[in-house]
């Protein structure tokens, strides 16, 4: 009968060796994950065999493991690494997050941009990017910004203030006034403008009567008109042209700016016989009016002298716009 020499204990085998029971005799091996070297037992290096591991392998005595690289994790295998999903996991990002191979990345709404820990979204000064983002004036909201125009305007088109035509939605002006808008407002003048001893022939235009002694040293007529421009316009510019209505034969026509021009902000330029063109040689800046009298003085080839007046109320804007 065989005698087990690793049950009894008969054996020579080292601790670090397994007995191997053999029929008549025993064997001395080593564990698993242990080879035999002369008469010792050493740790098999599992890593630096063909490679079991996808991507790290550890070896430990008599055995190994697997390791992923960060973003990945052993699948049940316990070889294999697959990718972890970190916004189905455990959303890091603020607000959106898109997954990459071993990673992830986070990206931000409309109107906000990425923090430097490239996590948490900041929102965005749109007004502090640019000075011409909005025609007059931005303000900062969280993901967006708005616009808005001075009172007297509205805005369009998202950014563009536009002039709001009070005259033709509500006005304070009586039933003798008219209104008239200029960019940023509105003015109220008398329907009828004229002074004794003019008289009102027809709208705007006053006359003074041949059969009043007083007029004879006066001019014949007053027309008043009214227009608007914007503050700081571009200078020299052309901005209102005169012109006789009425024309006749060997009468020569002069022009001159009567008064209204004490600082030279404008100059008269005869442009024809009968008409001349006002120039506005330095820039206004609003709110501001301006009364300015064009004369247009005819005479004939008698000598006979008249003149008219036509009194230009000029309203300047308080914006550039």
């Amino acid at each position: 009968k065989d005698i087990d020499e690793c049950a009894t204990g008969t054996h020579n085998c080292r601790a670090d060796q397994v007995c191997v029971n053999l029929r008549g005799s025993f064997s001395c091996q080593c564990p698993p994950g242990y080879q035999k070297r002369g008469d010792q037992c050493v740790d098999i290096d599992e890593c630096t065999l063909p490679p079991y591991c996808h991507h790290r392998c550890v070896n430990t005595p008599g055995s190994y493991y697997c390791q992923c690289n960060a973003g990945f994790q052993l699948a049940s295998n316990n070889h294999t690494c697959v990718d972890i999903n970190e916004c189905d996991a455990n959303n890091p990002c603020a607000q959106q997050c898109y997954n990459i191979l071993g990673s992830f990345i986070c990206q931000c709404n409309p109107g906000f941009e990425l923090s430097s820990d490239r996590i948490n979204c900041e929102d965005t000064d749109e007004c502090r990017t640019s000075s011409y983002i909005c025609q007059y004036q931005c303000v900062n909201e969280p993901g967006k910004f708005s616009c808005v125009c001075p009172e007297g305007y509205q805005v369009v088109g998202g950014r563009t203030c536009q002039d709001i035509n009070e005259c033709e939605t509500t006005n304070e002006c009586r039933e003798d006034e008219i209104c008239w808008d200029y960019h940023g407002g509105f003015r109220c003048y008398p329907r009828n403008p004229c002074q004794e001893p003019y008289v009102l022939t027809s709208e705007n235009r006053c006359v003074c009567p041949v059969s009043n002694a007083i007029c004879r040293e006066l001019p014949y007529s007053v027309v008043y008109k009214y227009m608007s421009i914007r503050s700081d316009r571009t200078v020299p510019s052309d901005i209102f042209q005169i012109q006789a209505t009425t024309i006749y034969p060997n009468t020569i026509n002069t022009f001159r700016i009567k008064s209204g021009n004490e600082n030279g902000e404008f100059y008269l330029r005869q442009t024809s016989a009968v008409s001349a063109m006002l120039v506005l040689v330095k820039s206004l800046s609003g709110p501001r009016e301006h009364i300015v009298d064009l004369e247009m003085l005819t005479v004939n080839s008698l000598n006979y002298r008249t003149s008219s007046v036509l009194r230009l109320t000029i309203i300047v804007g308080p914006y550039a716009f």
